[in-house]
């Protein structure tokens, strides 16, 4: 088995805290001492993987999640201060397009900069600068100082510039947030191309459609430390349930109390609630949910299950008197329900399963319990549930394919 082209093994790294001069004399001094940093800042640890010919890595993770430093650590322009890293082949690196320009010189006159310092010889400058200017697309403004340029117009030079190399190893840093929706399509279709010859990519977005189109593997960070790693689609679905967590904080539904008070007070309460087979299942699989109410006056409430997304964007709900079915006593006071969903269509991802109680008019909300309930699989469809569906081309029909029997992307 051969080497892989990029090998991380316990990567870290540290940065000073300099709040005052005081504290950068501090620092000076304890560095002459050989005492190395007494205040640190952590800003990657632990950080472990491995990346073969052919493969494609996205690293996700929330701003000063460490992203940036890890990419600068791999491309050479940081050094680790703990751990060790090993690179084989020649890495391009799209880190900040465009920022090695000398703002004096012409567009024409930095691509001869650029590709000279990223290790083309004269001839092989010579040999694609065509190809550069007609990537870049700027027009006559090839020939015009880059002071005068805009931002667009510096990032697709840069992007140019970069991409001719052909690198072994191509790492990108939010490259595709930035520059006009053309420019943006014609970075992903050249980092296609490049993944189909056999390219390598490790690619940092917060966009999870890019890293989903473009990576087989994904690597989340949270605190400059690895969250998960694994296949792209299911590190992405993690991300983005952890995101809708967090924005759910606010929107939980107020009102909920505990059964026990509830029932106390002589309102109508959930006693439990309960899911089959558990809180985790694959897409399409059958799901159960049942529990008891209670009713402090003899007459069985209106059962109300909801099912909602992480961050409350709701999915589906239905009442019993929707249906026009009754819970069925099973003691003074108690009444059971369950409902069935013999095939459940929900994406993959993370889900509350909501169940309320009301009064028997089916007017009045008066207690609710939630559960968690995570839908596993591989799907790279977007919303929230699958749609029946199929494609047609012409005069032909085409089937589509389960996930599970999807390739993945290489």
């Amino acid at each position: 088995m051969s080497a892989p082209l990029l090998h991380l093994s316990g990567v870290g790294k540290d940065y000073a805290k300099l709040d005052t001069n005081a504290g950068r004399i501090g620092l000076v001094l304890d560095l002459l001492r050989g005492r190395g940093v007494t205040h640190a800042f952590c800003a990657l640890d632990e950080v472990s993987f491995d990346l073969a010919a052919g493969e494609s890595l996205g690293i996700i993770g929330e701003n000063g999640a460490g992203k940036s430093t890890l990419l600068k650590i791999i491309a050479g322009v940081v050094t680790p201060t703990r751990g060790r890293v090993d690179v084989r082949g020649r890495v391009g690196a799209l880190l900040e397009l465009g920022s090695g320009f000398h703002p004096e010189y012409s567009g024409l006159a930095n691509i001869d900069l650029a590709a000279a310092l990223l290790g083309l010889t004269p001839a092989e400058i010579a040999a694609k600068r065509d190809e550069i200017v007609a990537f870049a697309d700027i027009g006559e403004h090839i020939h015009d100082p880059i002071k005068y340029y805009s931002s667009g117009m510096v990032v697709r030079l840069g992007f140019a510039v970069a991409t001719a190399l052909k690198p072994d190893i191509l790492i990108t840093d939010e490259v595709l947030a930035v520059g006009d929706e053309s420019f943006q399509k014609k970075c992903v279709a050249w980092i296609e191309n490049y993944l189909a010859g056999g390219g390598t990519l490790l690619l940092c977005a917060h966009s999870m459609y890019h890293v989903q189109k473009l990576c087989r593997a994904a690597l989340w960070l949270k605190d400059g430390r690895v969250e998960r790693s694994g296949r792209a689609p299911e590190v992405c679905q993690a991300y983005l349930a952890y995101h809708e967590e967090k924005s759910a904080l606010t929107k939980r539904p107020t009102g909920v109390a505990d059964a026990a008070l509830v029932a106390a007070a002589g309102y109508y309460a959930l006693k439990s609630l309960d899911m089959h087979p558990g809180e985790s299942l694959p897409e399409s699989a059958s799901f159960t949910v049942s529990g008891e109410a209670y009713s402090p006056d003899g007459r069985a409430p209106v059962v109300l299950i909801g099912i909602v997304r992480a961050d409350g964007t709701p999915v589906y709900g239905v009442a019993t008197d929707m249906d026009g079915v009754v819970p069925h006593p099973v003691a003074p006071n108690r009444y059971a329900f369950a409902i069935d969903f013999p095939s459940l269509p929900l994406l993959p991802g993370k889900y509350l399963v909501r169940g309320h109680v009301l009064d028997p008019e089916g007017v009045r909300l008066f207690d609710t319990l939630e559960k968690s309930l995570t839908i596993t699989g591989a799907a790279r469809e977007f919303g929230l549930i699958r749609l029946q569906h199929h494609w047609r081309m012409g005069d032909h029909d085409t089937a589509v394919a389960l996930p599970d029997s999807m390739p993945d992307r290489q």
